[in-house]
């Protein structure tokens, strides 16, 4: 699975923006989702996971209520919608696919495939 992110940018506090994550091959469709950030000096933190189906997310607690992942498999695209944005959401974000099928996204471990980031800053 190859994957290749886009949509970041720079937004003021209070802004919105809508990540999109582009796949290539014929096994999106079973594979866990999941977006991860990463900002200077810090490690990469997982932000937001959807199962193969897009039957069931979860997020970091910090993202929660203000962001929304979703997918369409039709399409092999994942999505990450971001409300509310903070200063503190100003990061390289990042796509990942599960190593396994069916897997769902609990963090950093088991994703295998990752795409190039897109750099979201928000501007307090």
């Amino acid at each position: 699975v190859q994957l290749q992110a886009c949509g970041g940018g720079l937004v003021q506090a209070g802004g919105s923006l809508r990540l999109s994550c582009a796949a290539s091959g014929r096994t999106f469709s079973r594979h866990g989702m999941g977006w991860f950030r990463q900002a200077p000096g810090k490690e990469r933190e997982f932000v937001a996971g959807i199962s193969w189906s897009g039957g069931s997310t979860n997020y970091a607690d910090s993202v929660k209520g203000r962001f929304t992942i979703s997918r369409d498999n039709t399409k092999n695209t994942v999505y990450l919608q971001m409300n509310s944005l903070k200063p503190e959401d100003t990061a390289v974000y990042y796509c990942a696919a599960t190593r396994n099928y069916y897997s769902d996204v609990v963090g950093l471990d088991g994703m295998a495939y990752w795409g190039k980031g897109t750099q979201v800053t928000v501007s307090s």
